[in-house]
């Protein structure tokens, strides 16, 4: 039995090892790019620094409201088989609604999002970079926002393991990318709870006058306030970025 699963793997590997020899450069479709991991695909970024990324593209979305010293992550989803940005909305929103439990009022995305193939009732509630039509003050404002979820991809990306994925096959890109959403808002949410117990601490302090000398008696907590506190989720307004 050890020899056949032996030999259905060696196998495996042969016909995996075949299609590196066989596929061009500039063949249309799916190719290898690494052998251990043959699901990893090639999206292209347009960027200057950095035209290409090996991996799995992955739809994040925040909220537009800022919280104190940061932004919840609303949803996240691997997209295998490299989609086009504006093809995804069709599943991304359901699940985004599901999730927080109530209604999007309006989406703010990147040009990329163009001729998106959202809901019926949707179609009119997305808004992109660079849009002219249906554009009020309001929503010129907060399209000016919209960059504010690039620094949540790159703390995704840079603090919580998101950029470098260490589990398996599609099911560990897609538990990964979540992970690291979860990571990520607990951070926001300890926080926040470290402030509010730094505030409660300091507010028990009192001062009282002992032998004629003002002295100064504190009730002291494990807790320390620093910059960026996060505040909870509290606006069901929504943008995306693939």
């Amino acid at each position: 039995m050890n020899a056949g699963l032996g030999e259905s793997a060696l196998l495996r590997m042969l016909a995996l090892a075949r299609r590196v020899l066989d596929q061009k450069q500039h063949q249309r479709g799916r190719k290898v790019y690494s052998l251990h991991a043959p699901e990893v695909e090639c999206i292209g970024k347009g960027k200057a620094h950095r035209p290409y990324e090996f991996g799995v593209k992955v739809s994040v979305a925040t909220t537009l409201a800022h919280a104190k010293g940061g932004q919840f992550v609303a949803h996240v989803k691997a997209l295998p088989g490299n989609p086009y940005d504006g093809h995804t909305l069709n599943t991304v929103i359901p699940e985004m609604e599901t999730l927080i439990g109530n209604t999007i009022e309006r989406i703010l995305a990147d040009k990329g999002y163009r001729g998106h193939n959202a809901p019926p009732d949707y179609k009119f509630r997305v808004f992109t970079s660079g849009q002219k039509r249906r554009m009020t003050p309001k929503i010129k404002r907060e399209l000016r926002r919209r960059s504010a979820v690039e620094p949540v991809i790159g703390h995704l990306k840079s603090e919580h393991r998101m950029g470098r994925n260490y589990l398996w096959h599609r099911a560990g890109d897609a538990a990964n990318a979540v992970l690291a959403a979860v990571g990520y808002n607990f951070r926001r949410l300890i926080r926040w709870l470290s402030l509010l117990l730094s505030d409660f601490c300091s507010s028990q302090a009192e001062i009282t006058v002992l032998h004629g000398r003002p002295t100064t008696s504190f009730t002291f907590c494990a807790a320390t306030r620093r910059r960026g506190s996060a505040a909870p989720l509290r606006d069901p307004i929504l943008l995306a970025r693939g």
